[in-house]
């Protein structure tokens, strides 16, 4: 034993002060976006089956989880609308009175500090459940990159911080960016769903925003699965088209594709850690067969160690507060 020449790693490791003294990646609260479900009508806070701990909320339940996601140090909230009525060219999505503008404004007037991120997409204000408008029973691109951006625009109007357009139309970043800037919101940034794929992991997130396609699936603009070099195309298209931000999605299943962005654009990546991936550990926590912080933390610490800048969780609450106690 005494001829053994081997490196001892283990004295890093020692204590835990000294593994906090060399740990190379770090969560925090400021890195987490938290999503809201706010729907139109009053005294609403009715939790989605699929989802425990997320709810849809009205606007004058409205006030409170936001005092609760300001308390404990979360900047960012990530809106979705879910509203009443809808019809073949989701009309509510880009109305002045549509449920995320007067969310957003409501946001903006009681918690002005708070980074508001409004969704911009069509799947939960149509009546077919697609992101964009159908002729003959397909998802037509260009004429739905025309109400992609006036819902973007009514977003920057009521006082959306950010726009992150979730449509996955080609030159959606584009034709944004160009509405944008001629309806004079140049500041305003693009958060680009630019990497997104037809996954098994939305379920969840399609009952909370009531957004199931009607008819066939979404595989048609969304990404497959099997592909990685598609991804690079997609993230490149929107780099050059003027987004800001890039968002891949879902999370775990594609930490690989968030190290391929990271490492190709110079811009910040966002992770989406999505409804199914939360759901799958709130059910197993809530049989006794997980420890559900410790697996929320190291899962959103591996989306850091990936690359992303910012995560977009369902668990941002939770980990806000387990933060606050380390």
């Amino acid at each position: 034993m005494n001829d053994l020449q081997f490196s001892r790693h283990r004295r890093l490791r020692s204590t835990a002060t000294i593994r906090s003294l060399v740990r190379e990646n770090h969560l925090r609260t400021d890195d987490l976006i938290y999503p809201l479900f706010v729907v139109e009508g009053e005294g609403v806070r009715n939790e989605v089956s699929s989802m425990p701990g997320v709810y849809h909320l009205s606007i004058d339940n409205l006030r409170a989880e936001m005092d609760e996601v300001v308390q404990l140090g979360i900047k960012s909230v990530l809106l979705f609308g879910v509203p009443d009525e809808k019809d073949e060219c989701g009309t509510q999505a880009y109305h002045e009175h549509g449920i995320v503008q007067v969310a957003t404004r409501f946001i903006k007037e009681h918690f002005p500090e708070v980074v508001v991120i409004a969704d911009t997409c069509l799947c939960e204000y149509t009546s077919h459940g697609h992101c964009g408008v159908i002729e003959n029973g397909n998802v037509k691109n260009d004429p739905s990159l025309e109400l992609l951006v006036k819902t973007a625009v009514s977003q920057a109007q009521a006082g959306a911080d950010i726009i992150a357009p979730s449509n996955m139309m080609d030159g959606f970043v584009a034709a944004i960016r160009a509405g944008l800037d001629e309806a004079g919101f140049e500041d305003i940034p693009v958060m680009s769903y630019a990497v997104k794929y037809a996954s098994a992991f939305y379920g969840p997130f399609r009952e909370a925003a009531e957004s199931t396609p009607q008819f066939g699936d979404r595989k048609s603009y969304q990404m497959d699965p099997a592909n990685r070099l598609e991804a690079m195309r997609e993230a490149e298209s929107d780099v050059a088209e003027g987004a800001d931000f890039l968002i891949v999605k879902p999370g775990m299943p594609y930490l690989d594709i968030v190290r391929d962005v990271k490492n190709n654009f110079n811009l910040p990546v966002v992770i989406y850690n999505v409804s199914g991936e939360y759901s799958m550990v709130k059910a197993a926590a809530q049989n006794g067969w997980i420890d559900e912080r410790g697996i929320v933390m190291e899962m959103l610490t591996g989306m850091k160690r990936a690359g992303a800048y910012l995560i977009i969780t369902y668990h941002a609450k939770d980990a806000a507060r387990w933060l606050k106690e380390q």
